[in-house]
């Protein structure tokens, strides 16, 4: 299974995350965690240049290609290798990831963006995708708290500092690209707390996966 977990800053994805990969364990699943951008050693070099605040004067164009770069090596690495060998793929972001903050909030032709999917991506496409649909006003509170407490650095915060507007677009073209597919998104309200966001979100896999994941924090459980 290849699933995927998309929203915006603060809107909890690593935790929940986190938690599902330790479930899908406690059933029998062979899960491997990854993300993008920067979970290969080339990889973490590119997230490095695109999460610097520092590169505010980066282009469009240049940050829309240092993020298919960096898919072509996680996916030739990570994504494809774990799939091949019958595991659990969670990711967090993907494809949409791009579609949305390139496309729909940088204003990047959805042409040029479905042409290089299909060059570094080609088929594959996920089994489920999560959404994590949260105000993003509430979104950057969570995130800039977190920087205060220094559960997250503040060298990897470029998207963090854009402007709300432009995070409101990214909230939008999340939730246009679910009610496009519906079938593949499992939207979830994460201003709940987590426990709720977890519930929410393994009922929404046993119902659109086919499973019955059961453990601890689980309802099931």
């Amino acid at each position: 299974m290849f699933i995927t977990f998309e929203g915006i800053e603060g809107s909890g994805k690593t935790t929940q995350i986190g938690r599902l990969s330790a479930c899908f364990g406690e059933n029998g699943y062979d899960t491997v965690v990854t993300r993008e951008p920067g979970d290969t050693p080339i990889g973490k070099k590119i997230r490095a240049i695109l999460l610097d605040p520092d590169n505010s004067g980066m282009s469009d164009l240049c940050e829309l290609f240092l993020y298919g770069a960096d898919r072509a090596q996680h996916l030739f690495e990570v994504v494809l290798p774990s799939l091949n060998a019958g595991k659990t793929v969670l990711c967090d972001r993907f494809t949409d990831a791009t579609t949305v903050y390139q496309g729909a909030a940088r204003g990047i032709a959805k042409g040029l963006i479905e042409t290089i999917h299909s060059v570094v991506v080609k088929d594959l496409r996920p089994d489920l995708t999560v959404l994590f649909d949260l105000d993003p006003e509430i979104g950057l509170q969570r995130a800039f708290s977190a920087l205060e407490k220094g559960a997250r650095t503040a060298d990897e915060t470029r998207f963090e500092q854009e402007a709300l507007e432009f995070h409101q677009r990214v909230r939008k073209g999340y939730l246009a690209l679910a009610r496009a597919e519906k079938e593949r998104f499992l939207v979830v309200d994460a201003a709940g707390t987590q426990e709720q966001v977890f519930e929410e979100i393994v009922s929404g896999i046993n119902n659109r996966l086919g499973i019955e994941l059961r453990g601890k924090g689980t309802r099931a459980s």
